[in-house]
């Protein structure tokens, strides 16, 4: 019922739990004072004993501890904000330090969807574990303790008893951990399941239209919401079921102590008033456990999404590299360098150099490893085997942030995030003046578009959707000009978009390589004419290298892709 992991990631915040507990026992305290008073003055009444002195006293001392349990529940609450507060902050944070840590790499290892999950539900889910569950915990044991150290001297038998029916609660409740713990498991992992899928789906529901399979989809979405459905009722039949049984304990505890005490009070062996106290105390023994049970499925539900979460913060992170990149000009070179996915070999033994200043260019069939080599660079791919040095530097043992301030890839599927033009430019330097970011709209031809739009202010859909293909790609242009690093990966940057875009981007491509280290992967080999040096891949390893004239020359595979490449063009444009 303790998650000693939460507790010690959260050791700091324990001050809240302790504060919860130390304030709804003054209340308790409070209580018994109340009870008590009530209690000597309605014995004070049937003896003919009491006076309008006692009266007034117990009139002042019950309001006043009122007025204290006012204030107690007022503190407990506010303790129970902080201790909420704390959870999901601490547990946000260390979930986004991971993913830091993990680097770019880590959806290789965690759906992103299931990560979302996690920060938003899951951490939702152990607010209540931490915020209210384990300071009941402690006061559920606290109180009755306390009650029956009280009453004893009233009725030793009738507290005795009261005492001795509340194990019967926790014990019920571990009996229920026990079912509820594997069923609670599949309850999460169903719920991440269909949450991933509805993601995807709705991601994808363009494309689920044109090939008219959203029906389909929905129908699978379907399946899984009903088999969510029957694992949801199962939960909730489980807590009902345990409410029930708590239910029987509390209530059958608390009467059966009320009989004892009746039975000594005919026996004249306790006087009215301290029945009357331990009849109105007696359901204290329970209502604290009882209130736990209620929060106890709701804590079982956070414990199992705290699996899924310690599962990402206990995740192997790759081995951080500590050196940074001091040369001004950046080359890379790859020595032997080969790279899996799995059991599946896309990289063997590859050797290349991109010198400082240079223009490299990458072609290759689909499948060839030209992306696998842009995501090594980048960081995305780990666990490569060989040589790679980047600025003189092995390329694993280079700080992650380094090598992004020196390196700047810009992809066919470059986000564009809602908000204005002016938010996602400053992503690629926040210091940009209006006058530099005009300045790489200009260079992308896109100025003249958006000065007719809201300038800088013009506002951007999710993933620029009220864009066009080329001018989405051309504001990522504009973006990764802004970032100015010495080295630039385009990888397929001209797939997909009009002819017209595609040459404005070629041309700052080519203009950006008089001045940095380029390397272009592209699928159309015409644009990889004027490139200072060609690598052909074909199965994961170098298939030929020259210039565009020693590969034209040499009538070889470059050559053929190339020339057939350009009669499909030629046909598509009805040339002779």
């Amino acid at each position: 019922m303790i998650k000693t992991k939460l507790i010690k990631l959260l050791s700091d915040s324990g001050k809240y739990i302790v504060s919860q507990v130390l304030w709804q026992w003054i209340s308790l305290i409070l209580q018994i004072i109340i009870v008590f008073r009530i209690g000597a003055v309605l014995d004070g009444v049937l003896k003919g004993s009491v006076t309008s002195q006692l009266i007034g006293i117990s009139v002042a001392v019950i309001a006043l501890c009122i007025a204290g349990r006012f204030v107690c529940d007022r503190m407990t609450v506010k303790a129970s904000f902080a201790a909420s507060l704390d959870v999901k902050r601490i547990l946000r944070e260390n979930i986004y330090r991971k993913l830091l840590r993990l680097g770019a790499s880590y959806r290789e290892k965690v759906p992103t969807a299931e990560v979302v999950q996690m920060s938003v539900e899951g951490v939702e889910q152990l607010e209540t574990y931490y915020g209210r569950y384990l300071s009941q915990l402690f006061y559920s044991l606290l109180a009755p303790l306390t009650l029956f150290a009280v009453l004893f001297h009233v009725s030793w038998q009738a507290s005795l008893v009261l005492l001795l029916f509340v194990p019967l609660i926790p014990g019920s409740i571990m009996a229920v951990q026990k079912i509820a713990k594997k069923l609670l498991s599949k309850y999460w992992g169903a719920y991440a399941e269909l949450g991933d899928n509805f993601l995807e789906d709705l991601q994808g529901l363009t494309t689920l239209k044109i090939y008219k399979a959203d029906e389909e989809k929905a129908a699978e979405m379907d399946r899984m919401s009903e088999h969510f459905r029957k694992i949801t009722m199962k939960v909730l039949t489980m807590q009902l079921n345990s409410t029930s049984i708590m239910d029987i304990m509390a209530y059958g505890g608390a009467a059966a102590g009320m009989i004892v005490v009746i039975r000594h009070f005919l026996a004249g062996d306790v006087t009215f008033g301290g029945t009357l106290c331990i009849c109105l105390l007696a359901s204290e023994f329970f209502i604290p456990l009882r209130i736990l049970g209620s929060f106890f499925h709701i804590a079982m539900n956070g414990m199992a999404a705290s699996d899924r979460i310690f599962a990402l913060l206990e995740m192997e992170e790759p081995e951080r590299g500590r050196e940074r990149i001091e040369a001004e000009q950046v080359g890379i070179h790859f020595d032997n360098v080969s790279f899996s996915y799995g059991d599946k070999q896309v990289l063997k033994d590859v050797s290349a150099a991109f010198p400082p200043g240079s223009f490299i260019s990458l072609v290759g069939q689909s499948g060839s490893g030209k992306s696998t080599i842009a995501g090594i660079i980048m960081g995305r791919n780990k666990g490569y085997s060989g040589s790679i040095t980047a600025g003189g530097k092995e390329l694993s043992s280079i700080d992650e942030g380094s090598l992004m301030s020196h390196i700047t890839m810009v992809s066919a599927s470059s986000t564009i995030f809602k908000g204005t033009v002016r938010e996602n430019l400053r992503l690629g330097n926040s210091d940009a003046t209006d006058e530099k970011m005009w300045e790489a709209l200009e260079k992308v031809h896109l100025s003249g578009f958006l000065r007719d739009q809201e300038g800088l202010e013009t506002i951007l859909t999710e993933n620029g959707s009220n864009l066009s293909g080329g001018q989405r790609q051309r504001l990522a242009l504009a973006r990764a000009i802004l970032h100015d690093t010495p080295a630039y990966i385009f990888d397929e940057a001209t797939s997909n978009i009009d002819m017209e875009s595609e040459e404005m981007i070629m041309d700052v491509i080519t203009e950006l390589a008089k001045t940095k280290t380029v390397i272009l992967i592209s699928h159309r080999l015409a644009n990889t004419a004027s490139s200072d040096y060609i690598y052909v891949l074909s199965g994961g390893k170098i298939a030929e290298k020259g210039t565009y004239d020693e590969l034209m020359a040499a009538q070889g595979t470059y050559y053929k892709m190339f020339t057939a490449q350009r009669e499909l063009e030629e046909y598509g444009r009805g040339d002779d």
